[in-house]
């Protein structure tokens, strides 16, 4: 396998959890041609609203998609890590329906839709992974909602932060309880619907409780078992199989 087609192996790997792939499958994914960009923290890589003939792979970093309403508020719809795919309802509709901003530096695989629809269409088990993947995001969309929706300050933010360590646990980013977690207080606040100032006293009141500690780039969960309990955090949204505690 070419230094390149490794590029591709963990988003590879995250369809496979779902999908029974060939031989002929993952040569087929591996081989799709794509241009890698090196991107800063806060660049833009989709606006809403604009075309859309690509898709993307999360390489390193994370990523974030957002919608923007007319007096310039946003709302975080998603965080984006290592080996997930973005953007291919976007691509497939032609039109970006959402913005997708990088959180911090990292890589991106950009891959033509063109190409990616004539490789789903010659190899079905391969469509059926990236169709999966597609329903999988809007099971988390539809999770977000009800988050911001109806639990309260400190059960979003709980949520959120057991998420993340779930997807980040399954992508090898997770050790010993402890995550990176790159989001400033606003954006924690643009994905949970709160203000920054909410935001840190939540999370100064989870740390209190002894049920996380935090340092500006990183979590800590110290008691898996009393933050799935505030949050109401069920996995099975995730579609990531059996989750054992974290800690």
């Amino acid at each position: 396998m070419s230094a390149i087609a490794e590029s591709l192996q963990p988003v590879l790997s995250k369809l496979e959890k779902r999908v029974n792939l060939s031989d002929e499958d993952r040569r087929a994914f591996l081989n799709l041609p794509f241009t890698r960009k090196d991107l800063g923290a806060g660049a833009c890589l989709t606006r809403e609203g604009d075309p859309a003939r690509t898709c993307s792979a999360v390489l390193s970093g994370f990523a974030y998609r957002h919608k923007t309403i007319a007096n310039g508020a946003r709302q975080i719809i998603s965080v984006q890590v290592v080996g997930d795919l973005l953007d291919v309802e976007n691509a497939l509709f032609g039109t970006a329906t959402h913005s997708v901003q990088m959180m911090t530096s990292g890589s991106l695989a950009v891959i033509p839709a063109a190409v990616l629809e004539k490789v789903m269409a010659e190899r079905p088990a391969l469509q059926r992974a990236v169709w999966l993947s597609t329903l999988v995001d809007s099971s988390v969309f539809g999770e977000w909602i009800a988050n911001v929706g109806r639990r309260d300050a400190r059960a979003r933010i709980s949520h959120l932060l057991c998420e993340l360590a779930v997807r980040l646990k399954a992508v090898g980013l997770l050790r010993s309880g402890t995550y990176d977690l790159p989001m400033t207080q606003e954006q924690i606040g643009d994905a949970t619907g709160l203000t920054a100032v909410h935001v840190n006293r939540t999370i100064q009141d989870l740390r209190r409780s002894g049920v996380i500690s935090n340092d500006k780039r990183s979590v800590t969960v110290q008691n898996w078992r009393a933050l799935t309990d505030i949050g109401g955090f069920d996995p099975a949204y995730l579609h990531e199989g059996t989750v054992a505690a974290l800690s």
